[in-house]
């Protein structure tokens, strides 16, 4: 799509008037929500994003764990006694289990794959346990945890991510209790008196730096709960090493460690099928802790905020995973259309010039296009331009007539050309009505049948109009979409722009022209017949992208669009981003309004229905909703890049810019252009991208909400002037208006 003169609307001459525009406060009401929307949407998806890596110990993560420590601080009757842990109240006291009591314990649960496992073991031997949960897998799996309790077991917490809380403040160690209870109040809706801290073993092995914390958690209302066995079943050391290690000796109690999640429980699974009918046949009963120890039980029901609480804790957990999961995969269909579109792009368009560039190639049966050609210049405040462009199109090798039509300029536009008194170039004058209604009244006034199109601030090659009306000898061509180039490249917005033009726009429209939907003829060079344009109504004014909204209109009818690429014209592009925001802001939401113009087209027959179901898609798919998704690429990058993992998010994106680099390289071959602008293309993907990001939200957001977007004139320097061969610019300092990127 190539630079596009905007339009104030008014009055129409005629008597005829449009809707007057809102009034100021009603767009002053509206226009935050167009802000609002977008915003929050990236809002809520970053902090869904980091939701679900705080919850999968991504994000705030602490994986240190402290070297044992001198044991001189902690009371002997603590090292010396069972493996229960009382420091409430201040005491100091320990607990064993009783004989021929068992009390199995997993750590580190639920896990979706062997959690359910374990669970159906244990209730096939009747036989009750103690899971000591994460905060962070019991809020992705609330269901386990509501099933254990409702099958009798006890559920103990295991802090949120598993931290070595020797660590920790208090307040650290406080927020990873509270987390546990409330993702377990969520779940279940109860709260727990046991804990378990994180890499515990015997109570023989408590140390000068894990004490203090037991004694602070005691001083919280719980019980530290330990153990006699460490069957050490996640090193996977085999089903009878596992049964060894849980089994006690002449018929002593004891609390035995066991895991439910972490990796592979294939191991524990088949021991516990094992061990619990062996045991239970010598008189061991199974029990949860409270059950062994004559106490009552460890779960206290909640109910009020704090249960509600819980639950929309869950709640958020679970649509985190659901979001990010659809959102992965959503990114990787996209990614993969994306991919594959490079791929045919590269291939179409290298088909293409190889077509058009064959020595024997000719558009049609009847030869070179000789007749003459009607130029028509739309002009609304082009004092700066227009004396180059119009000169460009006298210096041409094609018989033409120029149409400047004047759309109620106030800075002597007009007068301008009037006075160059140039041959062959008429002024047509009329109250300001818009670019459409310009152009229909140019082409109301045209003496021939070949009609070319172009931008008030454009400049054309001497052979420029011949080679625009070339594919016109075959019949079946309505429409000739030229070579649209950045004239003012010397800038770093321009530079990036100059990019975007030769291989966004141009390699496009070489692999649109092979596929038969070819989106736009851009304003800035085209030619159609005058037939054609006449049978689909001539440019109208329901849309904001007038030459998209023919293009459509043209396919639909029947008629080919081609794109010629020899027919070269220089354009200038916006050089601050406030302009370049106004331009992109129109075009973006202006291609919208199109497709859902020509929205019909898809169950239509004949020429619509199959521009309808191949073209109308394939523009929709790749100009609005694969952009529209594109941001969330930069969102997952910053997050690899913070959290991790860094080296693969770095060599993931690298190899999208290399596929970028090569389509960009290929398409700078093709259109013979210097390859030293590509050295901007890594910046131009990290900060241009963004921008134009935006815009295309916004445009969403202005269509959803109902928004009208005016015409707004776009203020040119005239750095691009009348070309030889190619266009000379003047330097930085010759133009007083002209001011630095930004």
């Amino acid at each position: 799509m190539a630079s596009r003169s905007n339009r104030r609307r008014s009055n129409r001459a005629g008597g005829r008037s449009r809707r007057a525009p809102a009034p100021v406060n009603a767009r002053r009401l509206r226009l935050p929500m167009r802000w609002l929307l977008p915003a929050t949407l990236l809002i809520a998806v970053t902090a869904m994003l980091m939701l679900r890596g705080y919850v999968h110990s991504e994000i705030l993560a602490d994986h240190r764990i402290r070297p044992e420590a001198a044991t001189d601080q902690v009371p002997d009757e603590i090292l010396g006694g069972g493996p229960v842990i009382d420091t409430r109240g201040g005491k100091t006291a320990s607990l064993s289990v009783p004989k021929q009591r068992l009390v199995l314990t997993f750590d580190d649960g639920p896990d979706p794959t062997w959690t359910p496992k374990v669970l159906d073991a244990l209730k096939a031997h009747d036989a009750h346990a103690v899971f000591f949960i994460t905060g962070t897998m019991a809020s992705q799996y609330p269901d386990l945890v509501k099933r254990m309790v409702r099958e009798g077991h006890e559920i103990g917490l295991h802090t949120f991510n598993h931290p070595d809380l020797s660590y920790k403040s208090e307040s650290g160690i406080d927020w990873q209790l509270s987390q546990n209870q409330m993702a377990l109040e969520g779940a279940a809706g109860i709260r727990t008196s046991l804990f378990r801290p994180p890499y515990s073993s015997f109570a023989d092995a408590m140390d000068n730096a894990s004490w203090p914390v037991t004694q602070y958690v005691g001083s919280r209302g719980y019980l530290t709960v330990l153990n006699n066995f460490d069957t050490e079943d996640w090193q996977k050391p085999g089903v009878d090493e596992i049964i060894r290690r849980a089994t006690p000796k002449n018929g002593d109690g004891a609390i035995v460690l066991m895991h439910d999640s972490g990796g592979d429980r294939h191991q524990t699974v088949q021991a516990l099928e094992r061990l619990l009918p062996e045991l239970q046949a010598k008189g061991y009963k199974f029990q949860n802790l409270t059950e062994a120890l004559g106490a009552p039980s460890a779960h206290t029901p909640v109910a009020g905020a704090e249960l509600w609480k819980g639950r929309a804790w869950v709640f958020l957990v679970q649509a985190s995973d659901e979001i990010t999961g659809v959102l992965v995969v959503g990114l990787a269909v996209v990614g993969s259309l994306v991919l594959a579109r490079f791929g045919l792009m590269l291939l179409l368009s290298g088909a293409h010039a190889r077509r058009v560039r064959r020595k024997n190639f000719r558009w049609g049966p009847d030869g070179p296009v000789t007749e003459p050609v009607t130029v028509l210049v739309p002009a609304y405040n082009e004092a700066k331009c227009i004396e180059n462009t119009v000169r460009s199109l006298v210096a041409g090798d094609h018989p033409i007539e120029v149409l400047v039509i004047d759309d109620g300029s106030s800075d002597g536009t007009a007068r301008i050309v009037e006075d160059l008194n140039l041959p062959g170039v008429r002024v047509i004058r009329q109250l300001n009505a818009g670019k459409p209604a310009a152009l229909n009244r140019g082409v109301a006034n045209a003496r021939y049948d070949l009609i070319v199109m172009m931008d008030g601030d454009t400049v054309f090659e001497p052979s420029t109009v011949r080679e625009l009306v070339q594919p016109f000898a075959d019949p079946r061509v309505g429409a000739v979409a030229g070579n649209a180039k950045v004239g003012n490249k010397d800038s770093l917005i321009g530079a990036w722009q100059h990019i975007e033009y030769v291989m966004g726009f141009n390699l496009d429209r070489r692999m649109y022209d092979i596929l038969g939907c070819m989106p736009t003829i851009p304003g800035a060079v085209g030619a159609f017949r005058r037939s054609a344009l006449e049978r689909v109504g001539g440019m109208s004014e329901d849309t904001l992208a007038e030459d998209t909204d023919v293009t459509m209109a043209l396919h639909r009818d029947g008629w080919r669009v081609v794109y010629a690429e020899n027919a070269r014209a220089w354009t200038e592009a916006p050089e601050s981003v406030q302009q370049l925001w106004s331009q992109r802001y129109r075009w973006s939401y202006g291609t919208m309004q199109a497709i859902w113009k020509h929205r019909r087209s898809v169950i239509e027959r004949g020429p619509s229905g199959r521009f309808g179901r191949v073209g109308l898609p394939f523009v929709s798919l790749f100009m609005v909703v694969a952009p529209l998704l594109a941001p969330l690429i930069d969102v997952f990058l910053l997050y690899g890049l913070v959290f991790g993992p860094t080296e693969k998010t770095v060599g993931a994106w690298l190899g999208v810019l290399a596929v970028q680099a090569v389509c960009a390289a290929y398409a700078f071959r093709l259109d013979r252009e210097r390859m030293r602008h590509l050295v901007s293309l890594p910046l131009q993907q990290i900060l241009y991208r963004q921008l134009m990001y935006v815009v295309l939200l916004r445009s969403w957001t202005t269509a959803l909400t109902g928004g009208r977007l005016r015409w707004q004139k776009l203020r040119r320097t005239g750095v691009v002037e009348a070309p030889g061969s190619i266009p000379q610019q003047r330097t930085a300092g010759s133009g007083s208006e002209r001011r630095p990127v930004g």
